[in-house]
């Protein structure tokens, strides 16, 4: 009986996630209380548990992330990388385009998606504005890049730090796993950007003029604070990669850089947690909770055993099944309480096929995070990106996002499909 109510209250407030009837964080704590409140998971699973407790070494990567992000801001490096990027592409719609595009995948794969994209997306609407130029098809593509760049690391896209906590990941297997594919998927999305948007290119030589009179050095508000915050980011981005090495977790890498931060330089404790979103913190615990329910009651052990005898235990099929299905469910809702669903159920299965299994995690971050580009509400830089535009003025409806990325989302899946088969299926 437990597990049926388990499975009704996790239904219900999945739903009114995916809707956004309520506001995630408070359905994702409404639920995890009401697992509470049933018994489903105890406080000592809850918040000690390492299989299905809330997992803090997500939770602390995140917010030590955020808060050497947050410190970065305040110089204005991202406004004159935004500016040096106009400039450079002499005003021109689609090489800025393309610029930006590269500028957000990378700077996604170093920090996260929805960092980025609130980084970049101010600077967007001044840039377009200068130029004249529509500034939806602009923050449309940077939302893409942004979930694309985001794939290739362990700290680019929150599934990924759900999926390398659960499957005992490095930085480095993600770099040497995805890096590869998404730089080949970087190249395809300026190709169908150059296409998808092609009525958005439009050239206005006086207002071209005036953007190159622009000097992106003057945006650098504190030049000492900014050679001290990257100096930070490059040791803790090493430190990362050498997981293996340091034997330091990526959450105590991202904390240790964060204190750093604060303590070398004159930024003050309030200044250093103001970009700190809590409510991303919150919702992620309320979601670990609720997850550990299903654990602890039978009900993830049940959907894996079914997944695995469906699959009949060829690792080809299971691969390319969970690969499209997470592609597909990741656009109906948020990507993130989907992996955090999906991980205890594909570790189950991972660990089914042996050491070979390795690619099930491949594929599910793969259509998580490639998924999430194929509707508005299928990752949080697209949920971010809306706000933030009909903030200042311009609506990007749903159907105006999706459209363009079901196209998106269906052409970088199917560039994925033959890099799993043959990587690690083929022969």
């Amino acid at each position: 009986m437990t597990a049926i109510t388990t499975i009704v209250i996790f239904t219900a407030t999945y739903v009114l996630i995916a809707t956004e009837k309520v506001h995630r964080v408070a359905a994702a704590l409404g639920g995890a209380a009401l697992m509470l409140l049933i018994h489903a998971v105890d406080g000592q699973a809850a918040f000690f548990s390492e299989s299905t407790g809330i997992d803090w070494n997500v939770i602390f990567l995140l917010l030590g992330m955020m808060i050497i992000v947050g410190v970065l801001k305040q110089t204005g490096i991202f406004e004159y990388l935004a500016i040096w990027a106009a400039k450079r592409a002499r005003g021109r719609p689609f090489r800025l385009m393309a610029l930006l595009v590269v500028i957000t995948a990378v700077a996604s794969a170093l920090l996260d998606n929805v960092t980025t994209v609130l980084l970049i997306a101010p600077v967007t609407f001044l840039v377009c504005e200068r130029l004249a130029l529509p500034v939806a098809p602009f923050l449309i593509a940077e939302a893409m890049a942004a979930n694309i760049g985001g794939t290739a690391t362990l700290i680019g896209d929150p599934p990924n730090i759900i999926i390398a906590s659960r499957a005992g990941l490095t930085f480095n297997d993600f770099l040497i796993h995805l890096a590869p594919l998404i730089l080949l998927v970087v190249a395809v999305f300026l190709g169908l950007c150059r296409i998808l948007f092609r009525g958005s290119y439009l050239y206005h030589p006086e207002r071209v003029a005036e953007v190159m009179l622009l000097d992106e050095r003057e945006v650098i508000q504190d030049r000492r604070l900014l050679w001290q915050s990257l100096a930070v980011l490059a040791i803790v981005i090493v430190a990362f990669a050498l997981h293996p090495v340091l034997h330091y977790e990526p959450a105590v890498v991202a904390l240790l850089g964060a204190g750093i931060l604060v303590a070398a330089t004159k930024v003050t404790t309030e200044q250093a947690l103001r970009e700190v979103e809590w409510p991303t913190l919150v919702f992620f615990m309320g979601l670990f909770v609720m997850v550990g329910a299903l654990v602890e009651t039978g009900v993830i052990g049940q959907i894996s055993r079914a997944a695995a005898a469906a699959t009949e235990g060829r690792l080809g099929l299971a691969a390319m099944v969970l690969l499209w299905a997470s592609a597909s469910l990741s656009a109906i809702v948020d990507n993130i309480p989907y992996v955090a669903t999906m991980s205890p159920i594909v570790a189950d299965l991972a660990q089914s096929f042996g050491p070979d299994g390795q690619v099930l995690w491949w594929a599910l971050a793969l259509g998580a995070d490639l998924g999430g580009n194929a509707t508005a509400v299928g990752a949080s830089a697209n949920v971010v990106i809306l706000g933030l535009a009909e903030r200042n003025g311009t609506r990007i409806s749903f159907w105006q996002f999706t459209r363009y990325g079901l196209v998106v989302t269906l052409v970088t899946v199917a560039v994925a499909t033959p890099y799993l088969w043959l990587r690690y299926l083929a022969g």
